[in-house]
């Protein structure tokens, strides 16, 4: 039995997210599966590093899956795009451990959100991007971010209800870049939670606009109040982009 490690890029605009669904066919996981089972005559069922949000996209998702197919890498990704969606394509196939698992074994990912700041939209970064026009102080964004380095218990910056599962995670770094038009936020840490790096920067946002102050963070941790935070920003900013192993 071969274990097999994929590298994924989506544009997810439009899919209903990365986690197979019973009731419709509009995942990126499902798509993949489809191709697969159809390639190997056996059902295959893959293994992601963990689910993106619908309209979200990845550079860099990992996905592994197990097979008695022979066929060989060049032909298999060959194979997988051709018949997948133009808007799903495998970057690259390796044989990997028979234990390896996608998810658990991940130590570590980057993420990337991008706002558009302009006020004058852009055609080609709309469905890429959050248009957002306002006037944002990038030094006050940057305390904030410097808040949010560290490990905390981001429960108030996630749409998770209280549960028995940690809510602490560790965020290495954030980085705000400007490029051109475009504000380039990087996220790098162990993992995040349901919706966090999307209300994380609303409340950057916010914080950017002077609707509150860096402090705000601070509050937030101590509240764990998912109300306290700010607005939950569009998916289409959003991007995984590197999974970390060791």
């Amino acid at each position: 039995m071969r274990n097999i490690k994929m590298t994924i890029e989506y544009d997810g605009g439009r899919y209903l997210g990365w986690q197979r669904l019973s009731d419709s066919d509009k995942t990126i996981q499902g798509k993949i599966e489809n191709v697969l089972s159809a390639m190997t005559g056996d059902k295959i069922e893959i293994i992601g590093s963990g689910r993106t949000d619908a309209g979200a996209h990845a550079n860099g998702q990992v996905a592994n899956f197990k097979t008695i197919a022979t066929m060989e890498f060049p032909a298999m990704l060959d194979h997988l795009n051709r018949y997948l969606p133009r808007d799903i394509i495998v970057k690259k196939l390796e044989e990997v451990p028979e234990r390896f698992h996608a998810r658990y074994n991940a130590n570590g990912k980057k993420y990337s959100y991008y706002v558009w700041n302009n006020p004058v939209p852009s055609v080609f970064e709309r469905n890429f991007s959050y248009d957002y026009p306002g006037e944002l102080d990038i030094a006050k964004m940057n305390e904030a971010c410097n808040k949010l380095v560290g490990k905390h218990d981001f429960i108030g910056f996630s749409s998770l209800k209280k549960s028995k599962k940690s809510t602490v995670r560790t965020i290495d770094e954030i980085k705000i870049q400007k490029e051109g038009d475009l504000l380039h936020f990087t996220f790098t840490g162990e993992g995040f939670l349901y919706k966090m790096i999307r209300i994380i920067m609303g409340t950057i946002i916010e914080i950017g606009l002077g609707m509150t102050e860096p402090e705000a963070i601070d509050a937030i941790f101590k509240s764990g109040i998912r109300s306290d935070a700010g607005m939950t920003v569009p998916s289409q900013g959003l991007f995984l982009d590197e999974v970390y192993y060791d």
